[in-house]
């Protein structure tokens, strides 16, 4: 990945318009235009105005989105002036209910957005929280963000989606944490935890961070069962699976670590006193890596994608229905996002 031009905007997609998306996008101008300037907002227009109108009472009057047609015009705008380029139809939407409509008006800004990357006018993009059931009923065929960038930019290069393999890094602050498999069924997050699976994410975070950070990542990696395995006497797969992979990505000059029992390696990586820490815990499946990322709240929880052509991240929470358009959605985890984005 090529350093991003810093003289570029942020592409920033609504997310799905009848969750909180809107609502953070707009306290976050609002009240921290330091951290949002050079972004803009990739959604709809009528419907950003909506959110604006429901938000009256908790954002300053001077406060308007204002039309653009292109990202670049978002760099010329003034404080209090929220750039919105209107790139999705209009449709009937209810704040805080999951439809088809708003799953499509929410896919569409993402691949918007990407597409503004990937032509080089966009130095990265910061995704909304979507709704993947929104996204079914739109007969959108991707669980989440993740999956559906990485199609939009395979599709872009002209290859396989085989041959650009992504994960997910999950970070907050002391903590950062890699996904072997996503948005998955138990089961079949069990069944991901191949030797070669867990090697191409050890590869993949390996070659991101060098070209995001500029050195070798120290990776720890965490065991599939109780006590990672207790040497076979609580499952095979580190046996077979996961010490394999950890030696052959040593031998190819990976720093890499483990298997080391699941219940405890997260807490020695935030035990920085004491103890060495790595960089990146690998994490064998969603909820393993996720419950100690968000265990001290969202505030300052981002999501990444790792082996795009581009630099992705999103807030670290969901659409939160239950308080769309009620002025109590708290856009921290996007101010973090934005920041993550802007520092790499």
């Amino acid at each position: 990945m090529a350093s991003p031009n810093h003289h570029l905007p942020i592409a920033l997609s609504m997310g799905d318009p009848a969750g909180i998306g809107p609502e953070i996008i707009l306290k976050a101008f609002a009240n921290h235009a330091e951290f949002m300037q050079g972004c803009c907002v990739l959604g709809n227009l009528a419907l950003m105005h909506r959110h604006r109108q429901a938000l009256a009472d908790f954002l300053p009057a001077h406060i308007q989105c204002v039309e653009v047609f292109a990202l670049h015009e978002a760099l010329r705008l003034q404080a209090g002036q929220i750039p919105v380029w209107n790139v999705t139809p209009d449709a009937p939407i209810s704040i805080g209910e999951v439809s088809a409509a708003a799953g499509k008006m929410a896919a569409d800004a993402v691949r918007f957005a990407a597409c503004e990357a990937l032509a080089g006018r966009a130095r990265a993009v910061v995704t909304a929280p979507l709704h993947k059931k929104a996204l079914s009923l739109a007969g959108i065929d991707f669980p989440g963000h993740t999956e559906m960038l990485q199609a939009v930019a395979a599709d872009h290069l002209g290859v396989p989606v085989s041959e650009m393999p992504v994960r997910m890094m999950l970070s907050r602050p002391g903590l950062r944490v890699v996904l072997v498999s996503i948005h998955v069924s138990l089961r079949q997050a069990i069944d991901a935890v191949t030797a070669a699976n867990v090697l191409q994410t050890l590869q993949v975070t390996h070659h991101s961070w060098l070209q995001l950070y500029g050195y070798r990542p120290t990776i720890w990696v965490a065991g599939l069962n109780p006590h990672a395995g207790e040497e076979g006497l609580f499952g095979q797969e580190e046996i077979l699976e996961i010490s394999p992979a950890v030696a052959a990505a040593k031998a190819q000059g990976i720093e890499v670590s483990g298997p080391f029992p699941p219940d405890t390696v997260f807490m020695q990586a935030l035990q920085t006193e004491t103890t060495p820490s790595p960089d990146v815990v690998l994490a064998m499946y969603h909820d393993q890596g996720l419950i100690p990322v968000k265990l001290q709240g969202l505030a300052h929880g981002v999501n990444q994608t790792l082996g795009l052509p581009f630099i992705r991240t999103s807030p670290d929470h969901g659409t939160a229905f239950d308080i769309a358009g009620k002025g109590l959605a708290d856009p921290a985890s996007l101010l973090a996002a934005v920041t993550a984005a802007n520092t790499q």
